[in-house]
Order: structure tokens, then sequence, then C-alpha cells
């Protein structure tokens, strides 16, 4: 079998579609084991037994849902009237914003699309300066992924759920784990642009009218965490439940009550919602099969072995986990990076003592750094398409913010208190 790795990586660089290459992997390991090529079918059969996958076609559907209404244009009204007062108040709602947003569609690319068109014009218009504005937008539209609902979160969750571990890992945990390492984000990004020079400084003055109006025209999209956090927290009903009124609400909100979708246009929403969970699943499928191979052929066991003849201490490691994500962010999709990479870093930081919830936000918190880190961030070039500017002004707009985030998910990496405070 020593043609497998040249053949698996000439397929990569042929630009195979990546659960053909996972999947090719996983039925070329087990036939050299003599082991039935049908335990690859079971797999997927069993992800489709799983209750919590039905989260993610859920969740999916609600945010698509929200994308294609005029939720963006009220909650960036509702951030303006609340948080408009404050010293960089239009860049703070465009952050806070922004995070909501990804964190309920699962994507940063649908984010700056959507939100750009609003965000942009009115920044410039603010005052701003126009590398502030596209490093702002572009480095904003990752935000997010570490709050409820977000599709990494479950993804990672029920990935790591597979792995033979000592410490269980439940979507729960995740999403409150993730509470305050987002917030931090928030609030170093709030507070540099609070620090940015303006050529119109003035402030507009909180109005409580503005502010109540605001409040009314957004008061079908506030309930939404509410719903999520607040009924599986409450112990009201499960992630997969929170994920299915949550879809329904959205559903009726938008087509029934609003009104800004029509009936003719559920079909086509579904189906692009659908593309993308289908694209999910069948990687995370034939991803789990190739899994359970490297267990059973003792894989992690030896690459744990392997790193800590070279790597002493757990800090040591963290560095190098840090350096080795953000090159992986940059080169790989959030979704295929957690099916690929997370069975095989996960046992081996568990192995370091790190605990599997706060190794799960470390990834992420990596993860939304290299959408917009150069060369190749998927950010950098969704945000030069929508702004029509070039890739490389796009390069030097971010880096400031690139500096910020890389010093927030140090803190998260190296104090798991951040992460896993909340579960204690």
């Amino acid at each position: 079998m020593s043609f497998a790795a040249p053949l698996l990586l000439l397929l990569a660089i042929l630009r195979t579609p990546l659960f053909v290459v996972i999947a090719l992997s996983a039925m070329i390991g087990f036939y050299s084991v003599d082991v039935d090529l049908s335990v690859i079918s079971i797999e997927v059969y069993r992800l489709a037994e799983m209750p919590v996958m039905i989260a993610i076609p859920l969740f999916t559907f609600a945010g698509y849902l929200l994308g294609e209404g005029n939720a963006s244009t009220r909650l960036v009204n509702l951030s303006n009237a609340l948080l408009g007062w404050l010293p960089g108040g239009l860049a703070i709602v465009a952050i806070f914003v922004c995070a909501l947003f990804t964190a309920f569609t699962g994507a940063s690319g649908i984010t700056i699309v959507a939100l750009g068109g609003l965000l942009y014009p009115a920044l410039k218009q603010a005052g701003y300066s126009e590398n502030f504005n596209l490093g702002l937008l572009t480095s904003s539209g990752s935000l997010g992924l570490l709050f409820a609902p977000s599709l990494p979160l479950i993804l990672y969750g029920v990935v790591a759920q597979q792995l033979d571990l000592d410490e269980a890992v439940s979507i729960g945990d995740l999403f409150l784990a993730g509470i305050f390492p987002g917030l931090l984000m928030l609030v170093m990004l709030s507070l540099y642009s609070m620090l940015q020079p303006r050529q119109r400084a003035e402030r507009q003055a909180f109005d409580t009218r503005t502010a109540l109006a605001a409040i009314a025209a957004a008061r079908w999209e506030i309930p939404l965490p509410l719903i999520v956090l607040g009924g599986i927290y409450g112990g009201y009903f499960a992630v997969s439940e929170a994920a299915a009124v949550t879809a329904l609400y959205v559903l009726v909100v938008e087509v029934l009550i609003i009104r800004e979708i029509g009936l003719r246009d559920l079909p086509r929403i579904m189906r692009d919602a659908m593309m993308l969970v289908g694209g999910i699943m069948i990687i995370l499928g034939v991803s789990l099969a190739s899994t359970n191979f490297m267990i059973d052929a003792d894989i992690p066991t030896r690459l744990f072995e392997f790193v800590q003849r070279h790597v002493d201490e757990k800090l040591t490691f963290l560095i190098l986990l840090n350096l080795f994500l953000l090159v992986l962010g940059m080169m790989l999709d959030i979704f295929s990076a957690i099916v690929i990479i997370v069975p095989i870093i996960l046992p081996i930081a568990v192995g370091y003592g790190i605990h599997p919830v706060h190794l799960g936000i470390v990834f992420l918190a990596n993860m939304q750094l290299g959408y917009f880190t150069p060369p190749v961030g998927m950010n950098l070039f969704i945000a030069s398409y929508r702004f029509d500017k070039p890739v490389m002004l796009l390069y030097r707009a971010t880096i400031p913010f690139f500096v910020v985030l890389l010093i927030s998910v140090l803190i998260i990496t190296y104090w798991p208190t951040l992460s896993l405070g909340l579960l204690r």
C-alpha cells in the first residue's frame, strides 16, 4: 500500500472533492487490514441515527431564512439605536451585529455579503478611514463562531463525541464555553475601535423614542438568543429540539407574520441551505469512518508519543498548536478542518491535560483568525469581491485587527478558566 499516500496527494492537488479523498483513504486503510469495506456505510448510517445531527440542517435553514429577509437591517438599526451614542458607536454596532449574524447563519462570507452593503457606507459617512472600514468588516465577518447556535460549535461536538475520551463533550457545554471567549474578542475589538480617529467626531445622542422604535421593529428577532440559550439551559428542550423550535419560529415569522419571504421562495432557500448541509454531512460521514480506522490503527497514540518526545511542556504544545491552527485556517474551510483535524489533535491535546471543551474553543478561535489571514484567508477574497477593492489593500487593512484578535486568542488559549468557568 505504499502507493496510497502519493495517490491521495495527487488527487488533492487535482482538486478532487474532499469527501472522495477522505473516503478513499478510509477504504485503503480498512482494506489493508482486511476489514470489510461495509464498515464505511455503517459509519454513515450511524451518523444519521445521532439525534443531535438534526440540529445542523434546522439551524442552517433558520440562518438562511434570516439572511434572505431584512433581519440584518433591523439588527443594525437596533444596535445603532442602543450603542450608537458610545465613542466608536457605529463601529461597535458593526462588530456586535456581525457576530450575531454569523452565529445564526454559521458562515462568515454570508455576513460580509449581507451586512457589508449596509455598514460600509454608514461607517464611511461617520468619518472612519477607508482602511479601518475595510479591516473591520473583513475581520468581523468571522466573529460569532463561538456563540450558540454556531454550526462549527455543533460540528466540533459531534466529532468529539465519536472519540473515546475520558471527558465527555456535550454541545450544551460548548455553547456555554464560547460565551466569555467570544465576548472577550468583541470587547477587545470595541476598545480598539473607540481609539480610532474620525474626520467627523460628533456622536449621536441616545434617543429613547428612536431606541423604542428600533426595538419594536426588531421585536421578532430579539427573542431568538433567548429561545436557543434559555430553552437549553432552562431545561425546556435539548439542542436538537431548540433547533426545531428556532427553525419553526423563524419560518412562521418570516413567511406568515412579516411576510418578507414568499411561499414560492421557500423551495429555493431550502435547496441552498441543504446543499451546504449535504456537503457537511457527506464529509462528516466518511471522516468518521477514517477516524475509526485511525483509532483502530492506534495512530493518535503513536502521534502523541512522537509529539511528547519532542515537546516536553503543555505550554510549548499550545504555542505550536496555535501556529498550526492559524496556518490551517488559511488553507481549509472550517467545516473540513473540524472533521479532518480534530480527530487527530484532540487525543494528543487530552494527553497534555487540555480539556476537550477548551480545545474546541481554542480551535474555533484560531480558525476565526485564519478566515482573514493572508495570503489565502477566504474572507479577504469575499470582501474584495463585495467592496470591489484590491486584495492587497485588504491585507494591509486587516493587520491591526489580526493583532488585536491574536492577543485575545492567546488569552483564550492560556487562560482555560475563561472557557471552562461557566461549566464549573
